[in-house]
C-alpha cells in the first residue's frame, strides 16, 4: 500500500480507502464486517469513511466496536454531517448547533473522541459559509476534529468557504469528497484545479462506478449484484456500456490486471486525489483492490482508455 498527503494537510492516507455505506451495519452481519475490516488493515489500508446516516448510525456503532481492539492512532477515520437524522427542523443540516450536536452523536458512536477529518456531506444554501467555518474552527480548537472538509460541494462554494476562512484567519477544508470514476467525470472540469488550487485533498467515492468497473455486470446481472435492486445501474447498464466495459476487462487483461484495479489505477493518476473509497462487502474485494495502489499507467494505455470511454470532458483553458 502507498500513501499520500491529504492535499497540503501534514497527514497520510492509504491510496485505497475503505467507506462504510451499505456494508457496515446494513448488508453485512458484524461479524462479516468485523473480517472486512481487520483485513484492510492487514493489507495497509488507515483510512475508513463513515456518516452518521449510513444505517441510520448503525454504520459507526459498528465500526465503533472495531475501533476498540485496535491503536486508534494507527487510523484515519472521517464522518459527515448534513443528512437529516431525526423528525425536527435541527435535525439536518449545517447549522451550527446541528453540527455541534451531530458531531457528539458521531464521536460517541464511534468510541472516540476526536475524528481526523469531519466532512460537511453535502453544502446548505440555508446556512452562510461564516457560520459554518467558524462552527469547524470552534471543533478544532476544542480537539473533537482536527481536519474539516466538504463533500460534493460546487466549486464555487468550496471557494468560498476557503476565502472566509481566510478573512477570518481560520481553518479552511483540507479535504474534498466527491463521487469519480471512469463513467462519471465531470469533476475533472472545476473541482479537482480547484482543489489543488486550494490544497485541499480529493478523496473520490464510487471510484467503481457502484461495481459496473468491477467486470461483473459485462455479461449482464448477476443474481445478488446491487443492479438487481438498484434502478440507477439498471438504467445505465445498456448494450453500448456492457460493449465498454468488455474492452476496459480486455485491456485489463493484457496489463496483469483486473477490471477493478485498472479502475481505482485510472482514478489515483490524478495527483489531486489522495485516496479513493471502495466498499468492499468481503475481504477477497479488497485483496483485490489494494492491488491497484502503486500502479501507474502509462501514456498510450491512458489514450486506450480514452478511446475506449469516449467521454474526455472538455476543461477549459484556464
Amino acid at each position: 500500500m502507498e500513501y499520500r498527503r491529504l492535499g497540503s494537510a501534514g497527514v497520510k492516507v492509504s491510496e485505497i480507502g475503505l467507506g462504510t455505506w451499505l456494508n457496515f451495519g446494513e448488508r453485512l452481519d458484524e461479524d462479516e464486517a468485523r473480517k472486512v475490516f481487520f483485513k484492510a488493515l492487514d493489507l495497509g489500508i488507515v483510512y475508513f469513511d463513515t456518516a452518521d446516516e449510513y444505517g441510520q448510525g448503525r454504520a459507526e456503532e459498528v465500526l465503533g466496536k472495531f475501533l476498540r481492539d485496535i491503536k486508534r492512532s494507527s487510523i484515519v477515520l472521517s464522518s459527515k454531517v448534513f443528512r437529516p437524522v431525526g423528525p425536527g427542523p435541527n435535525d439536518r443540516g449545517l447549522s451550527r448547533k446541528h453540527i455541534k450536536e451531530a458531531v457528539e452523536a458521531s464521536l460517541r458512536r464511534l468510541g472516540t473522541d476526536y475524528l481526523d477529518i469531519y466532512f460537511c456531506h453535502r453544502h446548505d444554501p440555508e446556512v452562510e459559509a461564516e457560520e459554518v467555518v467558524r462552527t469547524m474552527e470552534d471543533l478544532i480548537h476544542q480537539g473533537k476534529v482536527l481536519y474539516w472538509g466538504t463533500s460534493y460541494w460546487p466549486t464555487e462554494e468550496i471557494e468560498r468557504a476557503v476565502g472566509v476562512a481566510k478573512e477570518f484567519k481560520a481553518f479552511p477544508p483540507k479535504a474534498e469528497q466527491p463521487p469519480y470514476n471512469m463513467l462519471n467525470r465531470g469533476v475533472e472540469v472545476d473541482t479537482l484545479p480547484t482543489c489543488f488550487r486550494n490544497g485541499i485533498g480529493v478523496v473520490v467515492y464510487s471510484p467503481l462506478a457502484g461495481g459496473l468497473l468491477t467486470g461483473k455486470y459485462n455479461e449482464g446481472i448477476p443474481d445478488g449484484s446491487r443492479a438487481t435492486w438498484s434502478e440507477g445501474i439498471k438504467r445505465v447498464l445498456t448494450e453500448e456500456l456492457r460493449a465498454k466495459l468488455r474492452k476496459l476487462t480486455e485491456l485489463a487483461g493484457r496489463l496483469g490486471l483486473t477490471t477493478s484495479q485498472l479502475a481505482l489505477a485510472w482514478v489515483l493518476r490524478r495527483p489531486e486525489v489522495s485516496s479513493a473509497i471502495v466498499g468492499a462487502t468481503r475481504p477477497e474485494q479488497l485483496e483485490d483492490n489494494v492491488k491497484a495502489s502503486g500502479v501507474k499507467l502509462e501514456d498510450e494505455v491512458m489514450e486506450e482508455i480514452e478511446g475506449i470511454l469516449g467521454n474526455r470532458p472538455e476543461v477549459p483553458k484556464r
